[in-house]
């Protein structure tokens, strides 16, 4: 039994590991990484997708007040984004939280399989028409937050890539987005939390340590890796595995 809950320890260690390198590398896709290899190794999707979030209450917080002290942060964006993105996550995480897993697997796979494609699509166009208006703000953040609660990720990809591609600036659309990121990612884990129990989440644990020893290399990685081959391999790693358990 201690042979066992020690090989499951390890485990989740290795895959926050290397999805925290690839987000340190990227920007995004931690989330939806470390979701699909839970879903490929049996794990609930709703306890999946909590195992993720209550790991990202680590490195958020840890990324956001990294681009907070550099100033990185555009306080009245996250105003706007933040409120709109905690109820998303609220609302997502107790939808799945009260579905069966069988049932919503195969839509949060097919999700998934989408997000794959959409950073497919990113590495090959990674310049949209500009578009300064404001007006959207609030709805990617809550459109984010429901999807992101309930495919365990993909805030990253869809508010961060939705608010650049309208024109606001890089630095601080990054910066506001992770730094949101962490209230959100608190809302959803406590949602899960009242709705789950701890006991179900107790291996996160492993992803936490797996996602804290990672967090330092994220600059070294992306300062030594080219980007867009990244991004290619990370869109077919989520897409393929993904799309397994779609049928």
């Amino acid at each position: 039994m201690l042979d066992y809950l020690t090989a499951d320890l390890l485990l989740f260690v290795v895959i926050g590991f290397l999805a925290q390198i690839v987000d340190g590398a990227l920007g995004l896709a931690f989330g939806v990484l470390t979701t699909t290899s839970l879903l490929a190794v049996g794990v609930p999707p709703a306890t999946a997708s909590a195992m993720t979030h209550v790991t990202e209450c680590f490195t958020t917080a840890a990324s956001g007040l990294s681009h907070a002290y550099h100033r990185n942060v555009d306080w009245r964006l996250v105003a706007r984004l933040a409120p709109a993105g905690m109820a998303g996550g609220a609302i997502g995480a107790y939808l799945l939280s009260n579905i069966d897993g069988k049932v919503i697997e195969p839509f949060v796979s097919a999700y998934l399989v989408a997000v794959g494609l959409f950073i497919l699509y990113k590495a090959f166009n990674p310049s949209w028409p500009r578009d300064v208006r404001d007006w959207i703000v609030p709805y990617v953040g809550g459109l984010g937050g429901v999807l992101d609660a309930m495919g365990g990720g993909g805030w990253g990809p869809i508010v961060t890539s939705s608010l650049l591609g309208r024109g606001h600036n890089l630095r601080k659309v990054i910066g506001s987005t992770n730094l949101t990121e962490f209230a959100v990612t608190m809302v959803i884990s406590v949602t899960f939390i009242l709705a789950l129990g701890w006991s179900e989440l107790s291996s996160a644990v492993g992803l936490i340590i797996g996602g804290v020893l990672a967090a330092p290399f994220g600059a070294l990685i992306v300062s030594r890796l080219p980007v867009k081959p990244l991004m290619i391999a990370v869109a077919l790693v989520i897409t393929g595995t993904a799309a397994v358990r779609v049928f």
